[in-house]
């Protein structure tokens, strides 16, 4: 059994925030029934061909889901729409502003007809405000969150390499779904989810907005050093490779000193007496660790580093993760079915022993569909003609 095992979710969604949620919904027993648009399905399936002719992003967030093409604009998509809705717990949609409104299925439309289903809204900005029909995406979110103001270089601000803004609306917004799955349990009635983009990454900049509170200076970009914290960032070895490390408090300052640099009298100096001090002076604390860091093998630092329990870590590439010693170590690799043939996959994080997450083939584009609708009731006759006028 797992916990989410006899829960439907219907959900139509494209690119990486909904599919992520879904898909974690997934991970845990859930049924999910992806509606893609015939012939062209979820755009994010044509974003590259990195994976065997797939796309990278599409393979990520689409394990385990059932795919059903249907027009969702044409006049016989209705019908089946409230079939599925029926029988489905949870509908999630990250379309257009408005456009699920204008499709009927909003959850002021399909509460009275459906009153057991929760609907998750996932947008860029909300459902009202000034911003509420801004297109949104990724990057925008970023600049928007002002997650770019405090990251990259001084002279030039960097967006994450990854989806963060994405990534986070659709971590909250299963959160939220099973938080209303539990609520449901008890009130015996759905309700209604709405999961911004914007507010899902200004909680994450909340560090940040703190540290600016009532007109203090922001955090300033620091590349991948930390903005507030120094020593606490990248340093290079004396064999030219980049190794980061933390220091947190004056304890850990101390042993560093003494144990990494050989230099204990610095524990004393004046001039980095507390992380405040050490941070106004970084450039001559940084000038004074990169003379003691040249003499030493990348190798060599990390095991001072490790002896004396300093926080530290490699700075890994893709390929470098792809071989990561402590994944294979806890055996958190397995493998996953495409189009193309079985990929490794990443088991999804966090360890519980009642039950094993499910890692079911990503689907091509309408696999599911004849099934879904014979399920449903439509019979082949029927079928063949909702694929003859283009609904499906």
């Amino acid at each position: 059994m797992r916990p989410l095992d006899g829960i439907t979710v219907v959900t139509l969604e494209h690119a990486i925030a909904a599919p992520f949620c879904t898909r974690q919904l997934a991970d845990l027993g859930a049924r999910v029934i992806k509606i893609e648009r015939p012939h062209t399905g979820d755009f994010a399936r044509a974003y590259d061909e990195r994976v065997r002719g797939l796309a990278s992003h599409f393979v990520w967030t689409n394990r385990s889901k059932e795919s059903l093409t249907l027009d969702v604009k044409h006049a016989e998509a209705e019908a089946i729409l409230h079939k599925l809705l029926e029988q489905a717990d949870v509908l999630v949609q990250n379309l257009a502003p408005g456009a699920a409104a204008r499709l009927g299925l909003s959850y002021e439309a399909l509460r009275e007809r459906h009153p057991l289903l929760i609907v998750c809204d996932i947008s860029g900005y909300g459902s009202d405000g000034p911003y509420r029909d801004k297109k949104a995406y990724d990057l925008l979110i970023q600049s928007e969150s002002g997650f770019l103001s405090v990251t990259g270089l001084p002279d030039a601000p960097a967006k994450a390499g990854c989806s963060v803004a994405d990534i986070s609306a659709g971590m909250y917004a299963q959160s939220n779904i099973l938080a209303a799955l539990l609520q449901r349990g008890k009130s015996g009635r759905g309700c209604h989810i709405e999961v911004s983009m914007l507010e899902s990454m200004v909680e994450w900049m909340s560090y940040p907005l703190y540290y600016a509170f009532d007109g203090a200076a922001p955090p300033p970009r620091a590349g991948a050093a930390h903005a507030t914290i120094f020593p606490y960032g990248p340093f290079t070895a004396g064999d030219g490779k980049t190794v980061m490390l933390g220091l947190q408090n004056e304890r850990e300052w101390q042993v560093f000193c003494a144990q990494v640099l050989e230099s204990p009298e610095l524990a004393s100096d004046a001039r980095f007496s507390s992380n405040s001090r050490r941070t106004q002076a970084r450039d001559e604390l940084r000038a004074l660790i990169d003379e003691g860091f040249a003499r030493l093998s990348s190798e060599q630092l990390i095991a001072r580093l490790d002896a004396a329990q300093i926080a530290n870590a490699r700075m890994n590439d893709m390929h470098d993760v792809w071989e990561h010693p402590q994944l294979k170590a806890r055996g958190r690799w397995t493998e996953v079915d495409t189009p193309s043939g079985p990929i490794p996959a990443l088991l999804p994080p966090g360890q519980v022993d009642s039950f094993t997450p499910r890692m079911d083939a990503v689907p091509a584009l309408g696999q599911h569909s004849d099934a879904i609708l014979l399920e449903l009731g439509w019979n082949e006759a029927a079928i063949e003609r909702l694929r003859a006028v283009g609904a499906v």
